[in-house]
């Protein structure tokens, strides 16, 4: 099938779309991918509206106002980036934007309108790729390791993948193992790029530390990592996900720091908290993906703690920016296919559950909200 996916991460950056030719299983090809940014007043309204969802004991009925509309916006945006993409398809993957992902409540709400993304596109739109698994007890996160390991069919292993998005994870892929067996192991590690990015906004203004720039003039303060490291969520094994605002906190943390030194200290968390989650054994190397493999202080530090050889996916052949827009379309397939998305090993799930479902071009309504467990 040829097959698109969105994806519009916890770093409220934008849209990424992709297409790939897949089974489900394999990937026999790639096509085209963007990145089509937010809007500065959706990316306001979707950060309002994550604080207002994540405070309230109600999720899904908090903030009604903003997320209708909000929800009616993200979709329009993802149209135009299918559009712009301008790649024939039989299937859209949607994973909609997630305002709210509490898995030791039994919560994950991710907004958007599949049935408006359909319409708009005459195209089926495959969506709700986190409620089956979580109603079966798993975490709902993370989704990308079948798609790491089909990817990473022909590499050496045992493997690690981590993606550093707005909140980083990791997959293990152990020696000879296939996706649908036990030696897939994957986890959320902690931060991504989110902490860092709120903090320099909100020290400076800016969307995020370009380049690194403000972390490399700095120096992490130990201390203050060590408090930050402390949080129970470290003591915990895989699998395990986290929700965007969980480390929220850590501003405070670090708000005695300057500019330069709190950049520094936060870039070094997210590094030291991927290199100390605990695995089977030591890869043979670490592939990074996401908008974190941009920032040269990330990378820098996670060099430092890592016993062996940290690339860029790219010195494999695989696109970082495009690889979860990519994730959601092969999921699509998966889910068309009634294959599973998620295992005992990466989701905590206690055996591989398939998911998701498909809405045609011809149903009627809307659905402002959807992803509600």
């Amino acid at each position: 099938m040829r097959v698109v996916g969105l994806m519009s991460g916890t770093s409220l950056d934008g849209v990424d779309a992709a297409l790939i030719e897949t089974d489900g299983e394999r990937v026999t090809g790639f096509g085209r991918s963007l990145t089509l940014p937010y809007s500065d007043t959706l990316r306001s309204d979707l950060t309002a509206l994550i604080g207002e969802i994540g405070s309230s004991a109600d999720e899904p009925s908090a903030g009604a106002g903003r997320l209708h509309g909000s929800a009616l916006v993200l979709t329009e945006r993802h149209v135009d980036a299918v559009r712009m993409l301008g790649e024939p398809c039989e299937l859209i993957g949607f994973h909609g934007q997630t305002v709210l992902h509490a898995p030791e409540r039994r919560r994950t709400v991710q907004i958007g309108d599949p049935a408006l993304l359909a319409r708009s596109l005459g195209v089926p739109v495959a969506c709700d790729f986190r409620l089956a698994d979580m109603a079966g007890g798993g975490q709902g996160a993370p989704l990308v390791p079948v798609f790491h390991a089909a990817l990473a069919a022909g590499l050496d292993r045992p493997l690690l993948v981590v993606n550093i998005g707005g909140v980083a994870n990791l997959t293990w892929v152990g020696a000879g193992a296939p996706a649908e067996q036990a030696e897939l192991l994957a986890c959320d590690t902690g931060p991504g790029n989110a902490l860092l990015d709120d903090f320099v906004r909100a020290r400076t203004g800016r969307a995020m530390d370009a380049d690194g720039a403000l972390a490399l003039a700095g120096r992490p303060h130990e201390a203050t990592l060590r408090t930050l490291l402390a949080d129970p969520f470290f003591a915990r094994p895989a699998p395990k996900s986290l929700d965007r605002q969980h480390f929220a906190a850590a501003l405070d943390v670090v708000a005695k720091l300057s500019t330069e030194d709190g950049a520094a200290t936060l870039a070094a968390f997210t590094a030291r908290a991927i290199a100390g989650t605990r695995l089977p054994g030591v890869p043979k190397r670490v592939l990074v993906c996401g908008g974190g493999r941009h920032n040269p202080a990330i990378m820098q530090a996670l060099r430092a703690w890592m016993p062996v050889a940290v690339d860029p996916v790219e010195s494999v052949g695989w696109d970082g920016d495009a690889l979860e827009a990519q994730c959601f379309a092969f999921l699509a397939a998966r889910v068309a296919r009634g294959l599973p998305l998620s295992f005992p090993g990466t989701t905590g799930v206690p055996y591989p559950m398939p998911g998701g479902r498909i809405v045609p071009p011809t149903v009627s309504g809307s659905e402002r909200m959807f992803g509600s467990s």
